[in-house]
């Protein structure tokens, strides 16, 4: 579980693909300290686990699944990447509550600055936009934002000067990807809700029943 508060950003020394999946290593400094063989790191919001852990940099597998539905696959050596530890009990939560399970990628479309911030706009698919909700919690790329505005096609967020500077979502350009992380407690009513309408209704006890089930 992680709070969308990048801790810093890294940069992707190497990558080797195979036909469906990638193994990752990643240069960081912030992101290694106290970690271990095992833990878990979000790379672009991206949730991985650290299966190597060296002075200077990590290690990360990344599976067909997780290639399919992110950016990741998009990734080149000297790309930089969002980063952040796993949250601990112990931490502030000081952004929303991130899983590190993207839903899908969106897809930049412009920026926009006004006075000290920076609109981006996203273009996202249905099944994603119907989850997001206007000042409700949307995690991209890894980062904790705030849907400002949201529409049938396209979100945006207002970027401050600190976000600008402790992560890359300023860095992109207009046609690029990002991974979207919608807020969970919409997707956790929906599944409930829609269990509860297909719940068979309760029959009661007729005399059809107890004919059927031997007792008349």
């Amino acid at each position: 579980m992680f709070t969308g508060l990048v801790e810093e950003i890294g940069t992707v020394q190497s990558i080797t693909k195979s036909t469906k999946s990638a193994r990752i290593t990643i240069k960081a400094r912030k992101v290694l300290e106290g970690s271990k063989i095992g833990d878990s790191i979000a790379t672009n919001g991206v949730c991985l686990t650290a299966t190597e852990i060296s002075t200077g940099s990590f290690t990360i597998d990344v599976m067909a699944e997780t290639m399919r539905r992110s950016n990741l696959k998009s990734l080149h050596p000297g790309d930089e990447v969002n980063l952040e530890r796993a949250l601990q009990l112990s931490d502030r939560l000081g952004g929303h509550i991130v899983s590190g399970h993207i839903d899908g990628v969106g897809v930049i479309s412009s920026y926009e600055k006004e006075d000290n911030a920076v609109w981006i706009t996203i273009e996202a698919a249905p099944e994603l936009l119907r989850y997001i909700v206007q000042k409700g919690s949307i995690a991209i790329d890894g980062v904790s934002l705030t849907a400002a505005y949201v529409d049938d096609r396209v979100f945006k967020v207002s970027i401050i000067p600190h976000t600008k500077d402790m992560t890359t979502l300023l860095k992109k350009k207009p046609g690029h990807e990002v991974n979207l992380e919608c807020d969970i407690v919409g997707k956790y009513i929906e599944k409930l809700m829609g269990a509860k309408e297909q719940a068979p209704k309760h029959q009661g006890i007729s005399f059809d029943f107890l004919s059927a089930n031997g007792f008349a």
